[in-house]
């Protein structure tokens, strides 16, 4: 069988938002009395951009000629790049076919497949999209090929696929995004397949790609009140207090431990997180933070930035099992890493009480991070992590997360205004990376308008 793969591009080792290198080929997102938004406002945030598309080439040859050229047209930055398409696209293109004699070519098609890829052996892979459209067929033509010819193809991606479930029945789950990173067994690839078909006695002919594929996402829109503030440009977004539809308040938290080994600290600790609790890469997660204790001293030392540790936590999970209906007799493997970490300010809305800290906060989310998605069985999901506080001079009784809160990542802009950081310049931090864990196989436009 002549067989034409187009291999992935190399891992790099920072991560970023343009795509990766070319691929080579080888032989095988309310009071009444606010006000209201305009229509136009909120239509320019949601719209998706839109680039010129580009078309990539593959060409089979035979000696110098180039018999079958294959051109796939698709919203990549540039040709050189993998093709990449977005949810609600349709893939298109053409096939020129120059052959010298007859053929025995029986059918022409090109096939879109997407799989959970979980190891290295052919059984750890499970096919979840496979959709195929015929370009050409000789029973429909009723003759063979001679001569040139060009043939358009096109290949709608569809927003769901039906997946099956352990009690027999199935259910519809969105298309997840590509997901490919060094150190990660598993992964999610899409290909895209030409296949030149021949009779019994000759091998087919066959080129194929691997391609990027991004979901659109949305969080629901925020409160009323925080689209006002962010409308108006104020200088900061109302806090539970004022606005207490707009945040959850996570559980109050002991801070207890060891102050300069020499005393017992007991403190509360009260934070809360923007609502609604899905949030859109290459923006933030709004946060508030009240902490109340007697030693005033240990208000001082722990009610910093620095001291205070609330995460954002990526975790990872799937099984090496190809069939996703025996999830009980398969060890689920988990792998998470901590992608972003909460900044604090004091708070403009600070009482003078010497025994109470008010602070604001944000986590900055990175542009580049996958969204959440769960598919048969492999998942990626989210959650604000809080953890012991970390200062010199104090040693927490508590070791373990003092609470986790699930979230959503998000590939678009709610509707309405978008987010904006309010975290002063002395307060931002860059989000660490672990460049192991986020090597990927090519960045994305990391966030739909």
């Amino acid at each position: 069988m002549s067989e034409v793969t187009v291999a992935p591009p190399q891992y790099r080792r920072f991560s970023s938002v343009r795509l990766g290198q070319a691929p080579t080929m080888t032989t095988q997102a309310s009071p009444a009395d606010l006000p209201p938004y305009s229509r136009r406002r909120r239509d320019t945030v949601s719209q998706m951009p839109r680039r010129e598309p580009v078309a990539h080439t593959y060409q089979l040859v035979s000696g110098s000629k180039a018999w079958a050229v294959w051109k796939v047209v698709s919203s990549a930055k540039s040709s050189k790049s993998l093709p990449t398409f977005y949810e609600k696209e349709t893939i298109t293109g053409t096939l020129s076919l120059d052959v010298d004699r007859f053929e025995s070519i029986q059918a022409i098609y090109v096939t879109v497949t997407g799989r959970i890829i979980t190891g290295a052996g052919s059984s750890d892979s499970y096919t979840f999209l496979n959709t195929s459209v015929p370009i050409w067929s000789k029973a429909a033509a009723g003759s063979k090929l001679q001569g040139s010819s060009t043939w358009p193809f096109s290949v709608p991606l569809p927003k769901t696929v039906s997946i099956p479930t352990s009690s027999g029945g199935s259910k519809l789950c969105p298309l997840p995004e590509t997901f490919m990173e060094r150190g990660m067994m598993a992964s999610i690839q899409y290909d895209l397949t030409l296949r030149i078909a021949r009779g019994k006695l000759r091998a087919d002919s066959t080129l194929t790609t691997p391609f990027g594929y991004v979901p659109n996402s949305k969080p629901e829109s925020p409160s009323m009140l925080r689209q006002l503030a962010y409308e108006e440009g104020c200088p900061t977004i109302p806090g539970p207090d004022v606005d207490p539809e707009g945040w959850r308040i996570l559980p109050t938290v002991p801070v207890t431990g060891t102050l300069f080994n020499s005393r017992q600290l007991e403190a509360r600790c009260n934070i809360a997180i923007a609502k609604p609790l899905c949030y859109t890469r290459g923006s933030v997660i709004p946060c508030t933070l009240t902490m109340d204790s007697l030693d005033v001293q240990a208000l001082d030392l722990l009610a910093t930035s620095k001291a205070i540790v609330v995460n954002l936590r990526r975790t990872v999970r799937y099984y090496n099992s190809p069939s996703p209906l025996n999830k009980s007799d398969v060890l689920w493997r988990e792998l998470s890493e901590d992608v972003g970490r909460a900044v604090w300010w004091p708070s403009v809305r600070g009482r003078g009480d010497d025994y109470i800290r008010y602070l604001e906060g944000e986590i900055q989310l990175a542009k580049d991070l996958k969204p959440s998605a769960s598919i048969a069985h492999f998942s990626v999901s989210y959650s604000v992590v809080v953890c012991p506080f970390d200062s010199p001079g104090f040693i927490s009784s508590i070791t373990e997360p003092l609470h986790s809160e699930p979230v959503e990542i998000a590939t678009m802009y709610a509707r309405g205004p978008k987010p904006r950081s309010y975290a002063p310049p002395a307060y931002s931090r860059t989000t660490p990376r672990n460049e192991e864990f986020y090597a990927t196989m090519c960045g994305f436009p990391a966030t739909l308008q």
